[in-house]
């Protein structure tokens, strides 16, 4: 795997999308032929790779035994290092600052210990009102744990416009509003149930204003659009690698630390593995960190996961960020003018580029039963999406897989709904 930051062709890049979706496998209907797959946001498909790949560790397992923690240039010992650079890019971090560990969730209660730290009125927690319930259960306990109430100390921002989306300035007014008590903020890059893009980087620079630490739950954005992390200043993020990265389900988290925090004196839980690798196997009882986002290590990467996280990283490689998210937002708007020929479509995410990823959520204005039987009509098209509570359908045109004909199938599915309902209202 490379970084590869180079600027490609027009022709070059038309011809590395046409080919990626290559590198995947779909799953078929009864009949064997490929499904129209836009469930990316939930979870991403299996790279042809993931099963050779892993196969050569189940062989160096059977061979060297625990000599493949050591040898060769996937040595156990250092395998999660194999995803810090295309992490990184993917982030917009640097290496240093981002790792391949945990669940995102563990990540998120970790990051929490170190900049969760309440003083006096400064003890409340902002999150957005229909925060991954995830987070906001690991947010909740949180306050807990520090003696606090959620239903007095957790500050819900609530949405401004329509289709729970918010716009900027609300954001913004609201952080302004609380600055002198808050503690943490914890918002989505991505909000999972619109697709709202958040502004990311005007929120990080009034946290930082004000003083307040901030992270980024970037589960949805990962893979998905364009991040700077180091850039804008984020204090922390957490990301899972099973959605836009493909690593497989349950795959192994991520979590970023700004190098900014690297070496100060925080509250850390600790684990044999955030210790510095100089000395670690020196099994000392006094905990010697190591070297930025490592030292919130807490154990050995699972290598065997670990191998499709990697495998998924690897078909980003050779495109540049910039053609990952000009591909994305030519899909996505190719579907978006699909959904709106029709009338009785609600669409949800929002329409400005900087405010959305590749996601499109939806509904019908005719209600959620009408919507629930447009999910079941395009699903036994073979058209895959999923659902949300309480009348929300999510497609998602992913560039490294999805093509305009899969948008075609879209149209044709939809237009014979329609066309159906019609007939028969």
């Amino acid at each position: 795997m490379h970084q590869n930051n180079e600027r490609l062709s027009t022709e070059e890049t038309l011809k590395w999308f046409q080919n990626s979706r290559r590198n995947f496998l779909f799953p078929v209907n009864e009949l064997d032929q490929p499904k129209t797959y836009l469930c990316g946001n939930s979870l991403g498909l299996q790279p042809k790779t993931v099963r050779e790949q892993i196969q050569e560790e189940l062989q160096r397992w059977a061979q060297l035994g625990i000599d493949g923690y050591f040898e060769g240039d996937t040595a156990w010992l250092h395998y999660a290092d194999l995803c810090k650079p295309e992490l990184a890019r993917l982030t917009g971090a640097r290496p240093a600052e981002v790792a391949l560990m945990n669940s995102l969730t563990t990540n998120l209660h970790l990051l929490m210990v170190s900049f969760y730290q309440p003083r006096g009125r400064r003890r409340k927690i902002l999150i957005e009102h229909q925060a991954f319930p995830s987070d906001h259960y690991a947010v909740a306990s949180q306050l807990r744990w520090h003696g606090f109430s959620p239903s007095e100390d957790l500050i819900i921002l609530k949405p401004d416009l329509p289709g729970g989306v918010f716009s900027s300035e609300h954001i913004l007014a609201t952080i302004e509003q609380h600055a002198q008590e808050l503690a943490l903020i914890l918002l989505p890059a991505v909000q999972y149930v619109s697709g709202q893009w958040l502004p990311m980087k005007d929120v990080t620079a009034l946290a930082e204003k004000h003083e307040i630490p901030i992270g980024w739950d970037c589960a949805h954005a990962t893979g998905n659009v364009p991040l700077a992390l180091h850039e804008w200043g984020a204090d922390f993020a957490v990301g899972c690698s099973y959605k836009y990265l493909n690593g497989g389900p349950g795959a192994p988290g991520w979590a970023f630390v700004h190098d900014k925090h690297h070496g100060r004196t925080m509250p850390r839980l600790t684990g044999w593995w955030g210790n510095n690798p100089q000395t670690r196997f020196a099994m000392a009882p006094t905990f010697d960190p190591a070297a930025g986002i490592d030292a919130w290590q807490l154990s050995n990467v699972p290598i065997l996961a670990a191998v499709a996280v990697l495998a998924g990283l690897e078909v980003f490689s050779p495109i540049p960020v910039s053609a990952l998210r000009a591909q994305s937002l030519h899909l996505h708007a190719a579907l978006r003018a699909v959904l709106e020929r029709h009338p009785d479509v609600e669409m949800l995410t929002p329409e400005t580029a900087e405010a959305h990823g590749c996601q499109l959520s939806f509904g019908l204005r005719s209600g959620r039963e009408s919507t629930r039987a447009l999910f079941e009509h395009l699903l036994a098209n073979d058209i895959v999406g999923d659902w949300r509570e309480p009348g929300i359908i999510r497609l998602s045109p992913v560039p490294l897989y999805n093509s305009l004909e899969d948008i075609a199938q879209v149209d044709k599915s939809l237009t014979a709904y329609f066309e159906t309902a019609g007939r028969s209202g």
